[in-house]
């Protein structure tokens, strides 16, 4: 029996694979450190800001990682930024599981629901159209579309994890990174104004808070804005469309087909999700059927902010600024417009259902 000879492979940042000629060298802890240590720094710079401040500490991170960005020309920096990119956006998905469970979906009932899922279809939809209207291609569409329908950056980071950098540079994808923070730090800010002027009920107001405002965190802030009864009703709200991350990423997954833009394979590899969109929902259930503290969840969910953050600082980092001003205006329509119409369907579900 012959040996065979054993074939090597690697992987981008992404995850995708291909074949390799050699083995792969494996890096030593002390590589990591610049990169790490840039990161954190900059991550931590952020966070200040935004407490002393309050700017939304996304957007801060994104802005002080694109003027670092000349850090990607020094090559010492380049495995410490790209772990953090990679595997602390995962490891973030996966602990936002701990903020939801099933119960808390359900208990917005059939109605309100079925509005939410309105709202989230018609944001998608909207930035799919635009972007094609525009020339940014289906893939920008289900970035900006994604982002917009769940929980912005989070949301964003997953699905960029499966679309990949050959069908959508990472210039068009920190374009859109920034416009989503910025649209979202709008919207907290603009519509508990709109609700108090509509002379919203404390659950309308919820609804359109929390069905409208991507992030989760903003979402949350201007829902107890308005009350601590809109605060908890935007809480279920914004919950609900975080436990649509799982599917929507599965869905873009088995509809974009391969990550190299291939259709090849079979159905299972073009619908299997990403181990770390499976390890969201394994939390989920856990967290849905057993009582986790609220330190617990509380904890987790400071972490999973932490290396959200730290995966937007990093990501941003590696991207060239030519490119990104290159990139232009064309990467935020997507996102204003499905921005715009997830305002307006929501608001009217939540004057008309809720």
């Amino acid at each position: 029996m012959n040996a065979q000879k054993p074939e090597f492979f690697a992987g981008d940042l992404f995850g995708e694979l291909y074949q390799s000629d050699a083995v792969p060298a494996r890096r030593k802890l002390r590589e990591f450190v610049p990169g790490l240590l840039l990161c954190a720094t900059a991550s931590l710079a952020a966070a200040t800001l935004s407490d002393t401040y309050g700017f939304p500490v996304i957007l801060l991170g994104l802005l002080i990682g694109l003027a670092l960005s000349f850090v990607s020309e020094v090559e010492v920096t380049a495995p410490g930024l790209d772990f953090a990119s990679r595997h602390f956006l995962r490891a973030g998905i996966v602990l936002l599981g701990l903020q939801v469970t099933f119960a808390q979906v359900g208990a917005l009932g059939w109605a309100a629901f079925g509005g939410l899922l309105l709202v989230m279809a018609g944001a998608f939809a909207a930035a799919l159209v635009t972007a094609r209207m525009v020339g940014e291609g289906r893939e920008a569409g289900v970035l900006a579309g994604g982002a917009t329908a769940i929980c912005g950056a989070s949301a964003a980071l997953a699905l960029y994890g499966v679309i990949g950098r050959e069908r959508l540079d990472q210039a068009r994808f920190s374009v859109t990174l920034v416009g989503i923070a910025v649209a979202s730090a709008i919207a907290m800010l603009a519509y508990p104004t709109i609700a108090r002027i509509a002379g919203f009920t404390d659950a309308q107001a919820g609804f359109l808070i929390g069905a409208a405002v991507h992030d989760a965190a903003q979402a949350i802030g201007g829902g107890y804005s308005y009350s601590d009864a809109a605060g908890a009703s935007t809480t279920v709200v914004k919950l609900a469309r975080v436990a649509m991350l799982g599917p929507i990423v599965m869905l873009a997954a088995l509809w974009l087909g391969a990550a190299d833009g291939s259709k090849g394979g079979s159905i299972w590899q073009r619908v299997a999700m990403p181990w770390f969109i499976a390890g969201f929902f394994a939390v989920l259930v856990v967290n849905s059927l057993v009582t986790v503290p609220a330190e617990w969840r509380e904890t987790a969910l400071d972490i999973s902010k932490g290396l959200l953050l730290a995966a937007v600082t990093a990501t941003a980092m590696r991207s060239r600024m030519a490119l990104v001003l290159a990139a232009g205006w064309k990467p935020l329509l997507p996102v204003a417009v499905a921005s715009l119409v997830s305002f307006v369907l929501a608001f009217v579900v939540a004057l008309s259902v809720v």
